[in-house]
């Protein structure tokens, strides 16, 4: 008899052929091997021990036969458990990369918007100095030109003032005689 293991061994090489091996794992599963049939029981004899062991011959062929078919069913179950659990680290790695993908593309974005709010920042702080400026030289601009008028004012007030009062004295002098 020979080993089951090394037996199951060589049935699932067979089975498993490298082209089929990237297919689901239920279409790389074929059938084991057939089992031969049981050729019918000779017509008894008077031999006591060539019937019956005869029976008992192709009853082991049976069970050695049965026992390579479950050992081989075990092994290929095992693989097919083993091919999904490579499918399962498979399916794992690509969602990593694919969430290390989208963590990139969103610190990108993050990036790029920042940069836009600081740039929108730096040109209104920039406009904002502008019309501060612009504010600064209106405001001096309007001073001067109150201080301008007020002096211009004054100075024409004070003029007249004075056209008043020296025409007063001239009025006295001349009441006066003196």
């Amino acid at each position: 008899m020979t080993n089951p293991k090394a037996q199951a061994k060589k049935v699932v090489a067979a089975v498993v052929a490298p082209e089929v091996a990237d297919e689901a794992p239920e279409a790389a599963i074929e059938p084991v091997a057939e089992i031969e049939p049981v050729a019918a029981p000779e017509p008894a004899t008077t031999s006591a021990s060539g019937p019956m062991a005869n029976v008992k011959g192709s009853l082991d062929n049976v069970l050695a036969q049965a026992e390579r078919a479950y050992s081989a069913y075990m092994e290929a179950q095992k693989e097919v458990a083993r091919a999904y659990r490579e499918n399962e680290e498979q399916v794992e790695t690509y969602y990593k990369a694919a969430e290390k993908e989208i963590d990139a593309a969103y610190a990108r974005a993050i990036t790029q918007a920042t940069r836009s709010l600081d740039n929108a920042n730096q040109k209104a702080d920039e406009a904002c100095a502008v019309a501060k400026e612009n504010a600064k030289k209106e405001f001096a601009d309007r001073v001067k030109g109150a201080l301008d008028t007020r002096n211009a004012g004054i100075d024409e007030a004070w003029g007249e003032r004075q056209r008043t009062v020296d025409q007063a004295w001239s009025m006295f002098i001349r009441a006066t005689g003196a």
